[in-house]
């Protein structure tokens, strides 16, 4: 399975299993990891819908609730998928950077 098959939430996915792929964390760490990194911050609906999407195709694990906050871990599944991904958009960067003549590739 690719990210790509999340549709309109593959990009969210990609930024939640970059945030998980660190460590266990809760859907309010994730918004903030993602809005310091893109500038901005999922909605709820799109984060949570986005959780659940990737821990029923397995790719990350809901843990003991901590309080209210749930935290999320990444699976095995999960870490391959983003692997996969990571790949595909450095070669897209490489690519972009030699289109553009501006090196780094």
């Amino acid at each position: 399975m690719e990210l790509r098959e999340l549709g309109r939430f593959s990009e969210t996915g990609l930024q939640v299993l970059v945030a998980v792929a660190a460590g266990p964390k809760h859907g309010w760490v994730i918004a903030d990891e993602i809005e310091e990194r893109t500038g901005r911050r999922p909605q709820p609906a799109t984060l949570y819908g986005t959780l659940s999407r990737l821990e029923e195709r397995g790719w990350i694990n809901g843990l003991e609730p901590e309080g209210r906050r749930r935290p999320f871990a990444i699976t095995a599944k999960g870490e391959a998928a983003l692997r996969l991904s990571l790949r595909d958009l450095d070669s897209l960067l490489k690519a972009g950077h030699r289109a553009l003549n501006l090196g780094g590739a």
